[in-house]
């Protein structure tokens, strides 16, 4: 049985003893859209109307451990579902813990779906009949591959909405209702905190299947310019035609980003994060190198030029270790050498084992090849991109894709000589493992015939 499956046989579950209590349950948000999208939707949430407040934990218990989330209101997990009370939100403050919430069990199913966001997102499915409440023309919405406001005049009230519809456009392939483009362009979004900002972006990096279309609204509505404004650098950022006929910066770096997106699937969450920002982040570094020389167009040295505004961004999305992955490092380092393998396949008959071996030792040398074939083929025209195979290849026949070589000495052999600890005993280790790195020594009796020999001197 899927997730889904599973989901909704709970949802019917608690849905039978709503009833039989003489209320109802509805399948809301996400969930609903997504499977009339024909998706498969995880995260389900309840609403029950017509049973007290008090009464609801005593009839949850009976489908397993009851966990209240929340104290002004409350949402109980149980079983993998949420379950909440119908409510009504209202304005007190900045930011998003600036509402009253009020929880009504009896409030009809259209002033409770009015709170929320978009009419595709307002929709109810009843888990027993199947038949939907739809008070705002949600499905139709949905049928058109429409985005359209519910409450005009409450949804400003959260600035992130307007991220949301950025993510919501690029994940479902939407368009935006003429009036609520216009609202959501004249919502400010100086409240919004780093955590919450990427929160929406990675939904659209990681699960839109196009993120360029998101992208290109953020780009419309000035979300570009006011959150990341090293990105709204690259919009008219011109290139040489030669190598880039498909324009500006900003136009070749949404072909990678999507060119990127196809490339991640097999990969662990900090491993797509990684790979998504490293192209967003790329070409970070063009504005500040692009220049006409001998009638060409050129960005010298934009990979290292790119660390700087790459770094900003990075600080802009609070991105640090995700999962336990130094993603910042593996962007940064994405982005100072992401023109690596390129080069050195032009030169691919010059290219030491060594230089394979140390560079593994600044960058996942898997995750930058993806970025490379992504810049390789984010470009209109015929381009050949084999050199990113041919670097991927050699790395991993190295075993150095994911990670540089272990040491072979170590500090317990140089104790067994009778080194003492210090700075001493630092220098030969790097000396030995730069040897190694080289390929002058491959096993421990190299290691520790060079060893004495540095040692006896």
């Amino acid at each position: 049985m899927s997730e889904t499956d599973r989901a909704q046989q709970t949802a019917r579950a608690i849905a039978t003893a709503v009833a039989a209590a003489g209320g109802r349950a509805w399948i809301v948000g996400g969930f609903v859209r997504d499977l009339l999208l024909g998706l498969h939707p995880k995260d389900l949430d309840l609403e029950i109307f017509g049973i007290e407040p008090a009464a609801l934990p005593a009839l949850l218990s009976a489908f397993g451990r009851v966990e209240p989330v929340g104290q002004s209101f409350p949402v109980y997990k149980v079983a993998g579902v949420d379950v909440a009370l119908p409510r009504r939100e209202s304005k007190t403050g900045r930011g998003h813990k600036g509402f009253a919430v009020e929880g009504d069990p009896h409030m009809p199913f259209a002033d409770a779906a009015r709170r929320r966001d978009f009419t595709i997102n307002a929709i109810g499915l009843d888990p027993l009949t199947g038949d939907h409440a739809d008070p705002f023309g949600g499905r139709d919405d949905l049928a058109a591959r429409r985005l359209r406001v519910v409450d005009a005049s409450r949804f400003g009230d959260d600035s992130l909405r307007v991220l949301r519809a950025v993510q919501f456009v690029g994940r479902f392939d939407l368009a935006v209702d003429g009036a609520t483009r216009s609202l959501l362009a004249g919502i400010a979004l100086d409240d919004l905190p780093a955590e919450r900002i990427w929160g929406e972006i990675e939904k659209l990096l990681l699960t839109a299947a196009t993120p360029s279309r998101g992208w290109t609204l953020a780009l419309d509505l000035q979300v570009v310019a006011r959150l990341l404004p090293e990105l709204q650098a690259l919009v008219g950022c011109p290139q040489e035609p030669e190598w880039h006929p498909e324009g500006d910066v900003w136009v070749h770096t949404l072909m990678v980003v999507d060119q990127a997106r196809t490339r991640i699937d097999d990969l662990p969450r900090a491993g797509r994060i990684a790979v998504m920002l490293g192209a967003l982040c790329h070409d970070l570094g063009k504005p500040a190198t692009t220049a006409v020389i001998d009638g060409r167009i050129r960005s010298l040295g934009h990979e290292e030029a790119g660390v700087e505004p790459a770094t900003s961004v990075l600080d802009r999305l609070n991105i640090h270790a995700i999962d336990g992955l130094d993603v910042r490092r593996e962007v940064l380092a994405v982005t100072a050498h992401h023109l690596k393998p390129g080069a050195w396949y032009k030169v691919r008959d010059e290219v030491g084992d060594g230089a394979f071996r140390r560079l593994a030792q600044k960058v996942n040398m898997e995750w930058l090849a993806r970025v490379a074939k992504s810049d390789c083929l984010g470009r209109t025209g015929p381009f050949d991109c084999t050199a990113m195979d041919w670097f991927l290849d050699r790395a991993m026949r190295l075993g150095v894709e994911h990670q540089p070589p272990a040491p072979i000495l170590l500090g317990r052999h140089l104790l067994a000589l009778g080194m003492k600890p210090g700075p001493d005993m630092g220098a030969l280790l790097k000396q030995v493992y730069e040897r190694q790195l080289d390929g002058e020594v491959t096993t421990l009796d190299d290691a520790m015939s060079v060893a004495r020999e540095q040692f006896g001197r």
